[in-house]
């Protein structure tokens, strides 16, 4: 039987080290492998490049790492809530690539599919296409975007089986099942670890053949980004 369980994220993130690229799945703060990110920072590895959504807040998620300095280049798609990503990426202490948001699914969907580049029309005759090879399509401008080179991505499902084959609820699931398919190594921390053959294989997201590590979490704290409420009249 394949059995892809390891007994705790210090055993997961066997081999990360500083200088290194790593995807993590996320939008906002939903869905994102919160106990892999506080393992980085526990490990202090430095001179990270970080492939993610958005960089958390400034005290949870990957705001943790900017906030010990440990990330050198964030490659994301919004980053409105950090206040230290503000502050580093103005100081010109963090190198950052802001990317379109479908830009960014697809060059992770593209490193998982094998595709090393593909061509797109969104931010031409912008800054995202500044320095990058553009060309015409049937009347129309192309930007050419390139796959991704992580050694590792990190994500967060709902429920997972020892074989690696994950679930993810809701709006959770975002960019995680790109990301999973996209690393050399994907470590996967699960909410729920139940044993091969107990999903419905119809209501599985990303086959176990993506996952190459697979544990069950602890302390998730479900936050909510921003609460907004009416007052009682």
């Amino acid at each position: 039987m394949i059995n892809k369980v390891v007994k705790n994220v210090e055993e997961a993130l066997k081999g990360v080290k500083s200088g290194m690229t790593f995807m993590l799945g996320g939008f906002g703060l939903c869905g994102i492998p919160e106990n892999s990110i506080n393992q980085l920072v526990s490990l202090g590895i430095t001179d990270l490049t970080c492939i993610s959504n958005n960089a958390g807040v400034d005290d949870f998620g990957l705001g943790l790492l900017l906030q010990k300095r440990q990330i050198k280049k964030m490659i994301s798609s919004y980053v409105g809530e950090n206040d230290e990503f503000e502050r580093q990426m103005l100081s010109g202490e963090l190198d950052v690539e802001l990317i379109p948001q479908g830009t960014l699914a697809e060059r992770c969907r593209a490193t998982g599919a094998g595709i090393p580049a593909f061509y797109t029309p969104a931010g031409y005759g912008t800054e995202v296409a500044n320095g990058k090879e553009t060309r015409e399509f049937n009347g129309k401008m192309y930007v050419l975007e390139h796959a991704f080179k992580p050694s590792f991505a990190f994500v967060k499902a709902w429920k997972g089986d020892t074989a690696g084959n994950l679930i993810f609820k809701g709006t959770a699931r975002n960019f995680n099942p790109m990301m999973a398919m996209a690393g050399k190594i994907t470590v996967a921390e699960v909410e729920e670890l139940v044993t091969a053959g107990e999903l419905d294989p119809n209501q599985i997201h990303t086959p176990g053949i993506f996952v190459q590590r697979i544990f069950q979490g602890k302390d998730y704290e479900k936050r909510i980004e921003q609460r907004t409420v009416t007052s009682k009249s």
